[in-house]
């Protein structure tokens, strides 16, 4: 008998774990917090998300893989035609490594961006990462080391979402700086040529203490977010418990900052609205992965939900 409970408690969980809706998570309206053109409105797991996830705790993000030397990110190869939109990835380590789409690469012979999200088992070999190029004419000769550039915006993982399209991707990039008057420093149309202007980081590091000041100062249960700008709902990222969401947190807002200032204005969206495009993407399974279908993806790992990400921009 107890080893059928212990049975029955096990599914149970996993079947918990393996969703993300309004069945495991509720969205904290009371707890938004809004700075000039962006709000970002808390989403809990009931009961508390202290738990790592179907991911395990075993999981390093890419920034922190990088950062300790756990991960190297080389060229797949020398010709751009063939090797552009791969890169070669090894782990050095028993830990198993978190890489998500949209996630930016800066440096080797050309800044990438992660076309989906992707976990690295430890292992001797070469494993190999689908890419997007996010600097349109730049194939140096010689390669330099890849760094880690935190997540695009919101309208460039949109762009990546609509069909992994290159060309539609250079535009969305070239778009954007036009948009934002920024210069050419590096002399090619590189989407983190942004972050070289003064003004821009300045402005952007402004909303990032505003919202890491709020994060830090509230309970540990978040596992996402809505973000708002203007009239509309710019995109969410939840992820299956606390541990991962928070590791990513902070690539993903300079992202949605980047958002909120290039291409936002001042916050007129109402809760109403917002409970109705949060009703279409929580409400259950099976509208989740109608309405995701369209406007953004779902990331599983061995059938459960590990991280919902939409992009959907129109007014809701």
């Amino acid at each position: 008998m107890r080893c059928l409970f212990t049975l029955f408690w096990t599914l149970f969980l996993l079947s918990a774990s393996a969703q993300l809706t309004y069945e495991t998570l509720y969205v904290d309206y009371d707890s938004a917090w809004k700075f000039r053109n962006l709000k970002i409105i808390p989403i809990r797991k009931k009961g508390g998300g202290g738990m790592p996830g179907a991911t395990g705790a075993d999981v390093v993000p890419l920034a922190e893989a990088l950062n300790k030397g756990l991960v190297t990110v080389t060229e797949r190869g020398t010709t751009s035609f063939e090797n552009v939109h791969w890169l070669r990835f090894n782990t050095h380590s028993d830990k198993k490594v978190y890489i998500g789409g949209g996630e930016i690469i800066t440096g080797g012979r050309q800044d990438r961006m992660i076309v989906r999200d992707t976990i690295l088992n430890p292992s001797d070999k070469d494993q190999y990462v689908p890419v997007m190029c996010v600097e349109e004419g730049r194939w140096s000769e010689k390669e330099k080391k890849f760094g880690y550039g935190n997540y695009a915006n919101s309208g460039l993982r949109k762009t990546l979402d609509s069909g992994h399209n290159q060309v539609l991707i250079w535009n969305e990039v070239n778009r954007q700086l036009e948009a934002g008057q920024f210069k050419n420093w590096n002399k090619s149309d590189a989407y983190e040529s942004r972050y070289l202007d003064k003004k821009y980081v300045l402005a952007g590091q402004e909303y990032f203490d505003f919202f890491m000041n709020k994060f830090r100062h509230s309970d540990s249960t978040i596992v996402g977010f809505l973000a708002l700008s203007g009239d509309k709902v710019i995109g969410s990222d939840i992820f299956d418990g606390t541990y991962l969401f928070y590791h990513q947190l902070e690539p993903l807002l300079w992202g949605y900052i980047d958002e909120a200032i290039n291409s936002g204005s001042p916050v007129t969206l109402q809760d109403d609205a917002v409970k109705r495009y949060a009703n279409k993407l929580l409400k259950d399974e099976k509208s989740q992965e109608v309405f995701v279908r369209d406007n953004g993806k779902i990331f599983r790992v061995g059938g459960h939900v590990v991280h919902v990400n939409t992009f959907f921009k129109e007014t809701p």
